[in-house]
């Protein structure tokens, strides 16, 4: 007689996990739960409570009700290996780091899946709201990424980076469920967890300020805020060409749409001061502290090298819209293996670059450097450092870095 499979589940202490658990048990498998502690540093937290003790308490308190054994397992030092270091560097560098996809590819679907491994799970197991699926291409089983059932919920995006070795061995028991319901399942269950507010904010400390965060290692330092006129010579490069389809156009016009502006100080107007580039990300508004100007200002680049920000007037400035942009060849990350693109082909999907963001029509383009992306409509906010995926219909195919 086969044994059950057996799945460690990561309980967060949140309604998510408790009821993925839950429903886990009643599908028949054996079902242990394990609370992962990613953070120490309590000088950043948001007031003094401190989250991971609560959600520790209520991940066992959940583990006790279903009656499943419960571990606890320390991954601070993964976690500042892997994500918080790479944080700090990916600000330094004047780019936006998306630790929530990154701590899903390299904490939670590698080192916790390869401790669940060494408790003989077969699978490891989460709340997100995402779904998995299998097709057969040319004899092989392939694994599918498909968005949450929830639309306001869906967290594919999240997992934009999985391999197929990852999603292999990933259940998303909630994934075909509404939030409401997954509430309800909570409450008949009896879960401690049922009314518990959902954590806000980075996936590891949820609870704490970002500027204070990366003040630990980015000092604040004074620097000029500069507003760029939207009639710049330089945006009209970035028009789209009306009549050519993208896969006509040549390098130039790909480099010219794709690849992000450069701006200099001479190029426009000092307005204002700032503590550090590095504290700002393309298309913000708050925090410039620069008033009388009318329309909203937002921040169309930054300079962290000269420790300057670029800034432009209103939601439709030239400088915070962008049609396209690039992927290096190094950053291109394909969930659907058999599907990715070798130089000098394209193909149309619909993307988005940041997360509940609605998906929009692509056209995906492969040269020898890297992937280009041409949007139907001009996408606001192009952060370098962020991810693009794209999607075929509700199925996550890839994503990548933005240059």
């Amino acid at each position: 007689m086969k044994t059950r499979p057996r799945v460690v589940v990561g309980l967060s202490g949140g309604v998510d996990s408790s009821v993925a658990a839950h429903l886990l048990i009643e599908q028949g498998y054996e079902v242990i739960g394990m609370f992962m502690k990613n953070w120490h540093d309590e000088s950043v937290t948001i007031s003094n409570e401190c989250p991971w003790m609560e959600d520790s308490t209520d991940a066992m308190l959940v583990a006790e009700k279903l009656g499943i054994p419960f571990q606890a397992i320390d991954l601070s030092e993964e976690y500042k290996d892997r994500i918080v270091d790479y944080m700090f560097a990916e600000y330094k560098a004047g780019r936006t780091p998306n630790p929530d996809i990154l701590c899903n590819r390299e904490i939670k679907f590698d080192i916790f899946l390869k401790a669940a491994q060494k408790l003989k799970a077969d699978f490891v197991a989460t709340g997100h709201y995402c779904q998995k699926s299998e097709t057969v291409v040319n004899g092989e089983e392939v694994y599918q990424l498909i968005a949450g059932a929830d639309p306001n919920k869906d967290q594919s995006y999240f997992l934009c980076q999985l391999s197929q070795e990852q999603l292999s061995k990933a259940l998303f028991p909630i994934g075909h469920l509404q939030k409401p319901e997954v509430r309800k399942i909570a409450k008949e269950a009896d879960l401690i967890t049922a009314e518990k507010k959902d954590s806000q904010g980075l996936c590891f400390i949820g609870k704490v300020r970002l500027p204070e965060f990366l003040q630990q290692q980015l000092k604040p330092k004074k620097g000029n805020i500069i507003q760029i006129s939207e009639d710049l010579p330089v945006f009209e490069r970035l028009k789209v060409p009306v009549l050519a389809a993208p896969n006509d156009w040549d390098q130039k016009t790909l480099d010219a749409i794709c690849l992000p502006v450069h701006f200099e100080p001479s190029q426009g107007k000092t307005i204002g001061e700032h503590n550090g580039a590095h504290y700002f990300t393309v298309g913000q508004r708050k925090g410039l502290q620069v008033g009388g100007t009318g329309k909203p200002l937002f921040v169309i680049a930054t300079d962290t090298r000269e420790n300057v920000i670029y800034t432009g007037l209103g939601e439709d400035h030239p400088g915070l819209n962008r049609f396209g942009l690039f992927v290096k060849k190094d950053q291109i990350h394909w969930i659907r293996e058999d599907l990715a693109l070798q130089p000098g082909e394209s193909a149309e999907y619909i993307a988005r670059i940041r997360y509940r963001q609605p998906l929009s029509k692509a056209t995906l383009i492969m040269k020898e450097n890297g992937l280009y992306v041409i949007f139907e409509n001009a996408q606001k906010g192009v952060a370098s450092g962020q991810f693009v995926a794209w999607y075929k219909e509700d199925e996550c195919i890839g994503s990548g870095t933005i240059f």
